[in-house]
């Protein structure tokens, strides 16, 4: 799938550079002649001419495979910034041009992006759009993006649900453009989050006069599904202890202020509560704050869960503030990459699956927290490898490894 006559297109006109004097698309008369009859026997020599051309101009850059990433967050959101960053580094490694849009944690925002984008010229669209089914607006951006011809990946959050599924079926079926999804498996973060929690706080014996542990939960969102399965996750841990109760769930909307409103009313409703769940490492940080506020101590008075890992997040853990931290699958849209270079350079991933779910959390302690400070506290994550994990640049690689944890050492 070297997409030369695609390239050459883009490294001549979609850079604003001169159209060549004399254009290769030759003129094809109405009956065959001998002179066409010749001009199509050249035709692989043009092509390769056409790749040869690329190459000539600065080194390949201009005609790169192209991916575009429709970023759900904050252009300045701790998450989505490492999420890209780690994507650049990547897409560096590969050799990918790679654009990335903020929709600012704006639903319509994010439709806007892809509307704008299959309105773009031929010349200017990207090969490939990477977005995340946040806030459940995956199925009109496959709609939007499928009607206009650009090839999709769904990357972060999934499209599960099954009202989301009757609309979309699934990757190349009815949007035959959508070739398929990677996402990091939610509901372990959920889980494993929630039970170190309540293995801290056991420790501390944290319990109240009924005898039973009371966890108060600050979700993500309603409808994200990552945010869903990370709420099954932490339900099932809450079941599997069998001494913890959950007094009340409320959603921040993965946002830090909204976070500290919310927990100022759940402390004074609920006294006796003494550990807090949260979907993300700014919710946690958020009610932290407001913990303090009253006169409380994190770690102490209250015991916390967060995931991600934001500096301060990682800082709140090594003093003992958060009790419980888990993180690492914002490296998911960096693979998203991988599988796209090996699908573009003609080794297609459908044999290992068209809907991948792979491990990517960690749950950190003291030891691999420090560790990842060490290694990608200043969100460099040049050191990654990310070639060595293609199929096509690694040909007796057959199945991918997208976990964490091996590129911690």
């Amino acid at each position: 799938m070297a997409h030369s006559w695609r390239r050459q297109a883009r490294g001549w006109y979609g850079w604003g550079l001169p159209r060549p004097e004399k254009s290769l698309r030759l003129p094809v008369p109405s009956r065959p002649t001998p002179e066409t009859t010749n001009r199509r026997t050249h035709a692989p020599r043009l092509a390769r001419l056409a790749g040869w051309l690329c190459g000539l101009l600065i080194s390949g850059e201009l005609c790169a495979q192209s991916v575009l990433f429709i970023d759900p967050g904050k252009g300045d959101e701790n998450y989505w910034l490492t999420a890209t960053r780690a994507m650049q580094a990547a897409a560096v490694s590969l050799g990918v041009r790679l654009e990335v849009i903020h929709a600012q944690r704006d639903h319509l925002r994010a439709l806007g992006i892809a509307r704008e984008v299959a309105d773009r010229p031929p010349e200017k669209r990207p090969d490939y759009v990477i977005f995340s089914n946040d806030y459940g607006t995956g199925p009109e951006i496959l709609r939007i993006l499928d009607q206009a011809g650009i090839k999709t990946f769904v990357a972060f959050s999934g499209i599960s649900l099954p009202a989301e599924r009757a609309m979309t079926g699934r990757p190349r079926e009815r949007y035959t453009h959508w070739l398929g999804s990677l996402e990091p498996r939610a509901e372990e973060a959920g889980y494993e989050s929630a039970k170190a929690l309540i293995d801290k706080a056991r420790q501390a014996k944290a319990f109240a006069r009924d005898g039973k542990m009371h966890l108060l939960v600050l979700a993500g969102d309603r409808s994200t599904p990552s945010s869903i399965k990370r709420n099954i996750g932490m339900q099932r841990a809450v079941a599997d202890a069998g001494d913890v109760v959950i007094d009340q769930q409320v959603y921040a909307d993965w946002s830090r202020d909204k976070a500290v409103v919310k927990s100022r009313w759940l402390y004074l409703r609920y006294p006796e509560a003494r550990l807090v769940w949260s979907g993300s490492d700014q919710i946690a940080l958020g009610a932290m704050q407001s913990l303090v506020a009253q006169g409380g101590t994190p770690g102490k008075t209250l015991f916390f869960s967060g995931i991600n890992t934001s500096p301060e997040a990682m800082e709140a853990f090594r003093t003992g503030q958060l009790s419980s931290l888990s993180g690492g699958h914002f490296i998911t849209g960096a693979w998203a990459l991988v599988m796209l270079y090996d699908y573009d350079h003609g080794r297609d991933f459908k044999d290992e699956g068209l809907e991948m779910e792979y491990s990517m959390f960690m749950q950190f302690t003291p030891a691999n927290a420090a560790r990842f400070v060490k290694l990608y506290g200043k969100q460099d994550f040049s050191r990654i490898k990310f070639r060595e994990a293609s199929k096509v640049l690694n040909p007796a690689r057959h199945h991918y490894d997208f976990r964490f944890s091996p590129l911690m050492h």
